[in-house]
């Protein structure tokens, strides 16, 4: 049965749930929170039984592959989402708003990047080391999540202040949130971030130390390295400098905070690394090693390869 579901499933819920919200630019239903509140809920408990059974099934660490890191990342944006319209339901006097326009695209974009660019192969268990690898994997994809709900915000506070700089009718177009809670909500996820990613770059060190697997100049942990710099400044910067917690310092902070990261995550699509790449990539990206009395000879027979081990002969003898 849970072999049965696809991400076909969750992402046509997800994008049934996107065309309600898109609905609100032209008329306002009461029936469309319901409707919007049971596809959001089936996209969600489809793709966690989806996880579940990648995970129970998986060759290697559970949800170690980069498919996995974008389908969780995405995972926890549609938890949100969800979390956020059983709030307005629950409020009938609150003012509804439209986050979901923002942060659907983003789920969608997530579960698109997976299908098309995330590799399946997991991590082998044997490089596993308990909960080491499970913070360091847990840490990234909540951060990524983090970097996007503050890029959600810093778009919508961008337009909201269009909005009222233009002077434009609450009641024309999108409802958004009001500026405070948006500039609060993209602090909030610029420090989030911070901690998580930072958290994710510590035990990603731990984990190397234990593995040594790859070194330390990888462009893997270069690029990381330079996100969790960015992500230090601009955390920093905020919390000293209170003025920045204001206007549209907030948005330009959050959006450039993303654009970092896509850019940091574009580029592991481009140069050759190391890291979390299965054990055959690893050895012909690693330096041969020779040893002094073993040679290693590699026999190919058609599509199928027999690795054989010649021992040298012992000094002194003939052939």
């Amino acid at each position: 049965m849970l072999a049965g579901i696809s991400l076909t499933c969750f992402t046509a819920s997800y994008t049934v749930a996107l065309a309600l919200e898109a609905t609100r630019l032209w008329f306002r239903s009461g029936l469309r929170g319901a409707l919007m509140l049971a596809f959001a809920a089936a996209g969600v408990f489809a793709q966690t039984l989806y996880l579940g059974y990648r995970a129970a099934t998986a060759e290697g660490v559970p949800l170690s592959s980069e498919f996995d890191y974008y389908l969780v990342a995405a995972w926890a944006l549609a938890v949100v989402y969800l979390g956020w319209t059983v709030r307005q339901l629950n409020a009938p006097n609150e003012r509804r708003t439209a986050l979901g326009l923002f942060l659907l695209p983003l789920v969608l974009g997530l579960v698109a990047a997976a299908h098309f660019f995330g590799g399946k192969e997991p991590l082998p268990r044997e490089t596993a080391h308990g909960v080491w690898l499970r913070i360091h994997i847990i840490c990234q994809a909540l951060g990524l999540m983090s970097v996007l709900v503050g890029l959600t915000t810093g778009v919508m506070e961008l337009a909201q202040i269009y909005r009222l700089k233009h002077k434009v009718s609450p009641q024309r177009g999108l409802r958004l949130p009001s500026l405070e809670w948006l500039q609060q909500t993209g602090v909030r996820s610029v420090y989030a971030s911070f901690l998580l990613l930072a958290l994710g770059l510590l035990t990603g060190v731990i984990l190397n130390l234990v593995n040594g697997q790859f070194p330390w100049n990888d462009p893997t942990v270069l690029r990381f390295s330079i996100v969790v710099m960015w992500q230090t400044a601009a955390a920093t910067f905020l919390l000293v400098y209170r003025p920045a917690r204001q206007g549209r310092k907030v948005a330009y902070i959050t959006i450039a905070t993303a654009v970092v990261l896509m850019v940091s995550v574009s580029l592991g699509h481009i140069l050759p690394s190391a890291h979390g790449a299965p054990s055959k990539e690893k050895a012909a990206l690693a330096p041969p090693v020779v040893d002094a009395r073993i040679a290693h000879v590699d026999l190919n027979f058609g599509h199928r390869s027999c690795p054989c081990v010649i021992a040298a002969p012992p000094e002194g003898a003939t052939s």
